[in-house]
């Protein structure tokens, strides 16, 4: 087998050569698989060529070799190398590659963790699922932390199969350091959630390993997963329908509760009439389709599903798409009989009508035929008895004994279970008494030993035939049952019995241990009932059992002398010495031995074994009271109550959902049409009640407003996600976007109609939009708007902005802010004493400064606390760290006593909380002063739709992602609350969400223009969850921080 090239083997492919000289062969794609003698040497020299043709072979062959099981481990190095190639499909079979051998090989795939981390954010799909596969395969404690972090980036990617694969590494991560279990079933929530189909199955695998004892995962999931289920994946399906039998049989009542009382009819009238749930019919009218399916193992999932679960009536369905299976393979056939064997138990009319497709096949092998005549077995009854005992008696001429033995065994029970056939299967044992075959005879007399026990009196020539036979029979077996046979009846055979002890005292020696025990048994019930002619050979036969080599004969022999031979020291046991061994036994009950097998899952391997194997999670049983069914039910987003901003977006599921928009809400294609800021509803994209005033009824003049809003939104012809009119005009001068720029600014001077009333949550909803309505500016009370300051913060802000900010001259502080501008905290530059009387405070006014977008705006008020005039106010000497750029504001020439000046300067950050120090000078003094922002105040609010957020957010994973888990104090628990400490933490814009227990923000970084993204989760009670996504980690960190620590004040 290779140790001689053959001679066909040559033509496996072309040979070529490298530069070099040496010499491979080039297989085509149809020989891979083909057996070769030659070795693998010229391998390395490929995978180290220039040439991707080559290594793309190279690949080939040696995944060739894997598949046919040979060893590659060798070339590991030469292959690991090429984990960077850019050609993909080179880079896809160093995966393959690397999955087989990443564990056996752990220092070397260390060495490429950098490249696996890389792949990790690669475009392809498939790079980015095998680098994680290659990374959960790599079994060393130490990268647990990389791990985690890839597992939680692929869990949010874009495409489905990258999350399907991090759903693979779950378990793998679990079995490796089970202490990762809380983060991991973090994970597995999030990723039951999903609404693909190529996830459902994986993420359920995941959840089975990791945490299957947590139902409480399931709830909200239950009824996607079962709508989902017919189109998931098989292997899916199986996983899938396994769990979902355990948790129906912990959520909903019995549907046979009613069935099974019995025949007392006071506690059936008191139990209540049964409903089935709806959740329960919607599980079992789901699956059903499935028994329609070509893979086996999902009828198998679907059939023991509806035996555990469906009312009686119901369950007949699976029998014919069992029976469907046993046209299979012999492996499928020997499971699924194995399962129709536990059911045929319980459910025998189920199968009657199949009764012929459990006939056996000559071709059968023997573990299925010894399956199909338990089938039988337990399938007979009166009616159907002689058809099959027709059948048993061709099987019994069978050359394989193994099957005959059970042929006869099955009629032996077939003949205790129905009373009419006893006879006749008695009759039929004893003829087979006369087989030539011994293994026959002596199966036969063990079957025939356990029927006489039931009418012993009436069979007493059978007995007698049976004696006849101990001088032929030499299995152990069989003689032991004919010796206990009659010693049992003795007294129907008197005249036989001890002729049979005279012939086994004998042949004593010679016997097996069985053999001599029923040997001293029929000795000791011969002495007791005609000791005239038995009592010398019983005290033979106890004397040779006294020396018998085994201990167990020998206790014996000693035991029963004691009990049965009278003498001075034996005690009163001698007395009842006849009631021991005569006394009166009970017939053996023959029994399935799959009787019992049921309280495990039909279908699972502890089924299979009838023992319970490593990970087997047990089937509950059902509960005596039903559990609240409304944990399954799931907030529609997009529903009227508690909507938000969300329009047409929440996405309508269901019928009953559908009904709801036509009273209160718009249809799905309006958000499109309908999504501009509305003058009556501002800052809503349509009307949901979330956005309009609860108290107030909807009247004509308010529909004349929206239809003005509408026709001025058409002339914007800004998109439903385009930020508001402040923010727009400063942004699009560094982002290009000046389309609506002028637009913009020429629709400014039109006057805007509006409500007079402003509901409460209308702030909350309008956070991050900064309106040109004066008409507003009543709803919102400037003291709340700017806490903490006690002068106009920004005075001349109107001026310094520019015509394309104001359409008025007059400076409007008090014009209505969103809550982003909501919290303006002001920071002292200088303190009075340290310059001697000049008071020096600062704000981040958190406006657009003019000239360069990428600065922030810091406004400066100035105090002259002395009795004389400074003069010369400007600053000088700024020392600032590489990149960081400052915009001095214009000098001032003299402040009077007791006057401010208000001043605004732009410092650019750099995106970085490090101070900008400067000196700020008068005509006679130098102050040393420095301005440090907070990390919130490094950006600007970005306004985005929901779609764009989470696919933004999508994009920010792995370790652009932190998570923390906080609790909330009672007065930071409303809307409006949460709104407002967020935004005055962070200068960050609200985006609209269809949950309402779900807040998300979005800013981008001043300097760079990353993304950062906030989602405030609330979870039972006063539990939440805060994520910030970003690109800038340390920014990401810091703001977490800073976030928490406001929602905790």
């Amino acid at each position: 087998h290779g140790c001689h090239p053959q001679p066909w083997s040559g033509r496996l492919g072309a040979e070529k050569k490298t530069k070099n000289g040496s010499k491979w062969l080039k297989m085509e794609n149809g020989n891979f698989f083909a057996p070769v003698w030659y070795r693998h040497d010229d391998l390395k020299e490929m995978l180290d060529s220039n040439k991707d043709s080559l290594k793309l072979e190279a690949m080939k062959r040696i995944v060739a070799m894997i598949a046919r099981g040979k060893n590659a481990s060798d070339l590991f190095p030469a292959v690991v190398k090429n984990v960077a190639c850019k050609n993909i499909e080179v880079k896809k079979l160093v995966y393959v590659y690397l999955v087989r051998y990443a564990e056996e090989q752990q220092d070397l795939a260390l060495l490429s963790i950098s490249t696996f981390q890389r792949g990790l954010k690669d475009p392809n799909q498939l790079i980015r699922a095998s680098a994680l596969r290659v990374l959960s395969s790599i079994r060393v404690p130490i990268i647990v932390p990389i791990m985690m972090l890839a597992i939680k980036e692929a869990a949010s990617d874009m495409s489905p199969y990258v999350r399907k694969t991090a759903a693979h590494a779950i378990p793998k991560l679990y079995s490796l350091d089970s202490d990762q279990k809380d983060q991991l079933i973090e994970v597995i929530e999030k990723l039951l959630a999903d609404k693909t189909t190529l996830v459902a199955g994986s993420v359920v695998m995941a959840f089975e390993e990791v945490c299957p004892e947590r139902i409480d995962l399931i709830h909200k999931n239950y009824r996607k997963l079962c709508n989902l289920l017919i189109d998931v994946e098989e292997w899916g399906q199986v996983v899938i329908i396994n769990m979902l039998t355990r948790y129906a049989r912990t959520q909903f009542l019995s549907p046979n509760q009613n069935v099974s009382v019995g025949s007392s009819g006071s506690s059936l009238a008191k139990r209540k009439p049964y409903v089935m749930d709806p959740d329960h019919r919607l599980l079992l009218r789901n699956t059903k389709p499935l028994l329609q399916s070509r893979n086996a193992a999902v009828v198998m999932a679907v059939a023991q599903l509806y035996f555990h679960l469906a009312p009686k009536a119901e369950v007949g369905v699976i029998a014919k798409a069992l029976v469907r299976l046993l046209r299979s393979h012999r492996s499928v056939q020997y499971v699924v009989l194995q399962n129709v064997a536990t059911m045929s138990i319980k459910r025998r009319g189920m199968f009657e009508p199949y009764l012929k497709s459990f006939y056996i096949r000559s071709t059968d092998p023997t573990q299925i035929k010894i399956l199909k005549l338990e089938v039988l077995t337990n399938l007979a009854n009166e009616t159907n008895i002689s058809t099959i005992l027709r059948e048993f008696q061709t099987y019994i001429r069978s050359m394989d004994k193994d099957f005959v033995a059970a042929t006869i065994q099955a009629i032996g029970r077939c003949a205790t279970n129905i009373g009419k056939v006893r006879d006749t299967c008695l009759n039929g044992l004893v003829q087979l008494l006369s087989n030539r075959d011994e293994l026959v005879v002596a199966e036969s007399v063990v079957v025939i030993k356990k029927l006489l026990q039931m009418q012993p009196a009436q069979h007493s020539e059978i007995i007698k035939h049976m004696a006849k036979l101990t001088d032929n029979i030499q299995v152990p077996m069989a003689r032991a049952s004919i010796l206990w046979l009659i010693g049992e009846y003795c007294e129907h055979v008197p005249k036989i019995a001890p002729d049979v002890l005279r012939k086994m005292a004998k042949s004593f020696t010679n016997e097996e241990d069985i053999v001599k025990l029923q040997v001293i048994n029929l000795a000791a019930k011969l002495y007791l009932t005609n000791s005239k002619q038995s009592k010398l050979l019983t005290q033979y036969v106890l004397n040779l059992a006294k020396y018998d080599q085994n201990y167990d004969i020998r206790d014996r022999a000693r035991f029963i002398r004691q009990l049965i031979v009278p003498t001075e020291k034996s005690g009163a046991l001698n007395k009842y010495a006849k009631k021991l061994f005569l006394a009166q036994k009970p017939a053996p009950i023959l029994e399935s031995s799959f009787k019992d097998r049921d309280h495990f899952q039909l279908g699972s391997l502890s089924h299979l074994l009838n023992a319970k194997a490593v990970g087997y999670q047990e089937l509950p049983d059902w509960p005596d009271e039903a559990p609240d069914p409304s944990v399954r039910n799931v907030e529609v987003r997009g529903a009227p109550q508690g909507a938000g901003c969300m329009g047409g977006q929440g996405g309508v599921s269901s019928q009953e959902e559908a009904e709801e928009e036509g009273q209160g809400r718009l249809p799905k294609g309006s958000h499109g049409e309908r999504g501009q800021v509305s003058p009556g509803k501002a800052g809503c994209p349509s009307r949901t009640p979330a956005c309009s005033e609860p108290d107030s009824p909807h009247s004509p003049s308010e529909d004349e407003e929206e239809e003005e809003g509408a026709k001025k939104a058409k002339k914007k012809k800004a998109p439903p996600g385009r930020k508001s009119h402040a923010e727009t005009s400063s942004e699009e001068a560094s982002t290009s976007e000046s389309s609506s720029s002028g637009s913009d600014s020429g629709s400014e001077a039109e006057p805007i109609p509006s409500s007079s009333i402003i509901s409460t949550s209308l702030v909350t909803d309008l956070e991050g939009l900064t309106l040109t309505d004066t008409s507003l500016t009543p709803a919102v009370s400037v003291p709340h708007a700017l806490p903490g300051m006690s002068r106009d913060p920004c005075p001349s802000w109107g001026l310094q902005v520019g015509g394309s900010a104001s359409h008025t001259p007059a400076p409007r502080p008090r014009q209505l802010l969103s809550p982003a501008f909501g919290a303006v905290r002001t920071y002292e530059l200088l303190h009075r004493m340290a310059g001697e009387g000049l008071s020096v405070e600062y704000c981040f006014s958190r406006r657009p400064f003019p000239g360069d977008p990428h600065m922030v705006a810091v406004h400066i008020q100035i105090s002259n606390n002395t009795d004389a005039e400074v003069k010369s106010l400007r600053v000088s000497e700024p020392k600032l760290l590489s990149g960081m750029r400052i915009q001095e504001f214009p000098e001032i020439e003299r402040l009077a006593p007791g006057d401010t000046a208000n001043v605004v300067m732009g410092i650019d950050f750099c995106d970085s909380t490090q101070a900008a120090n400067f000196q700020l000078c008068t005509h006679t003094r130098h102050f040393y002063v420095s301005i440090q922002p907070p990390v919130g105040e490094l950006m600007a609010p970005v306004f985005m739709s929901e779609n764009e957020f989470k696919k933004e957010q999508g994009k920010l994973t792995g370790m652009s992602e932190i998570t923390e888990k906080l609790t909330l104090p009672e007065k930071c628990r409303s809307d409006h609350a949460i709104v407002q400490q967020v935004t005055s933490a962070a200068n960050v814009g609200r985006v609209p969400c269809g949950a309402d227990n779900e807040y998300r923000f979005a800013a981008k970084t001043m300097t760079s223009g990353s993304l950062v993204l906030i989602t405030l989760e609330q979870r039972e009670g006063a539990v939440a969850q805060l994520t910030v996504n970003s690109e800038k980690m340390v920014i990401g960190t810091m703001l977490v921080k800073d976030i928490i620590q406001a929602l905790a004040q």
